[in-house]
């Protein structure tokens, strides 16, 4: 039955409350078969709420719904979900304000958040960089692109739990270095899923596979060295600004060298702008002597590269990406079967065509 709790729109169902949910807000959820993820949304129009509902549901979803931000923080806080929706907008504390809050919390630094607006402006991309969110999609939203994303960041979700405090530190810094570049929002999550996703392609074994999820996350994380001068520089660098960029992948290795956890990470990091014909760096290594791990990276970071806004370039379509990569790997610089297999699993995600939702 649907109906309202102090601004609150929930669905009652038959089944249990969690202990750590708010009373006020009822979870909708269907059968899976474990625990359900938590979602909570915390938007001010309900027919936003509703829609948003829906599909989450749709996906074995565990959904808890708020209609302010002073409510969504302290349920975040409450119930620890594994993902946070939040509307930019929201009168009062709005999404912002209460990402900003969540991500300055030990407890909740490591949830995913993902603002959710109706203004695509470059403005609020950047605001949303500055307070930490992990992504960022405007109104009316795709209902593939919501669902990929979701699930890319619930992923991101379950590497960070049951991580050692150190180990989530990192992970922290990576976010970190991430947000100093507005352009590249999104970029750490988009990897850590489609890496891990391609691993399994090419039936890597499991530990790869998780180790291509990591490196998503951190693979860039050695780019704390760079100046911002240089990082965040819109026209071409000169000689010496390409010395300090390329230094990132050793640099990146050093800093996660000391945790035995991140062994089959590091040359993931290290490696992840070698080329197939030796041209690449910090190393010059060629052919098989870059760790599969890394190729299959690369080849997603390039792709996610191309496709994405930035200063200095339009996004390409996926079909124009593709030919550019193309032409790269018939100069030598990509694996062919890792890219083979990349595009092909690319291609069967958009068999399904998008779906539209107010």
């Amino acid at each position: 039955m649907l109906h309202d709790v102090n601004g609150t729109t929930t669905l009652t169902t038959n089944r249990p409350r969690s202990r750590r949910s708010d009373p006020k807000a009822v979870r909708r959820r269907v059968d899976s078969a474990g625990p359900a993820h938590r979602v909570l949304i915390a938007d001010d129009q309900p027919s936003v709420r509703a829609a948003l509902t829906r599909i989450l549901v749709r996906q074995g979803l565990e959904v808890t719904e708020m209609s302010d931000g002073p409510s969504a923080l302290a349920t975040a806080r409450a119930m620890l979900p594994d993902l946070v929706l939040l509307d930019g907008s929201m009168p009062g504390c709005d999404g912002y304000e209460v990402c900003r809050q969540l991500k300055s919390d030990s407890r909740t630094a490591l949830i995913p958040v993902v603002i959710i607006t109706g203004d695509d402006s470059v403005a609020d991309r950047v605001r949303g960089a500055e307070v930490g969110a992990d992504d960022f999609f405007t109104k009316p939203f795709d209902v593939t692109e919501l669902t990929a994303r979701v699930q890319a960041a619930l992923r991101q979700k379950s590497l960070t739990d049951g991580l050692e405090p150190s180990d989530a530190v990192l992970f922290t810094l990576a976010r970190v270095v991430e947000g100093r570049d507005a352009a590249t929002e999104g970029h750490c999550s988009r990897l850590s899923a489609l890496a891990g996703r391609l691993g399994e392609r090419l039936q890597l074994p499991v530990r790869d596979r998780a180790a291509l999820r990591r490196a998503g996350v951190v693979h860039d994380i050695g780019k704390i060295v760079v100046p911002d001068a240089v990082l965040l520089k819109r026209g071409p660098l000169t000689g010496d600004e390409w010395v300090l960029m390329r230094s990132h992948a050793a640099a990146g290795e050093r800093i996660c060298s000391p945790l035995r956890s991140f062994n089959d990470v590091l040359p993931i990091i290290r490696h992840h702008h070698e080329r197939l014909d030796g041209s690449g760096y910090p190393d010059g290594l060629a052919g098989a002597a870059i760790p599969i791990t890394a190729r299959a990276l690369q080849v997603v970071d390039v792709f996610d590269a191309l496709t994405m806004i930035r200063p200095y370039k339009k996004a390409l379509t996926t079909p124009e990406a593709f030919e550019v990569m193309d032409s790269e790997v018939r100069r030598g610089w990509w694996d062919p079967t890792v890219f083979g297999a990349f595009t092909t699993m690319i291609r069967e995600d958009a068999t399904d065509g998008p779906h539209s939702a107010d």
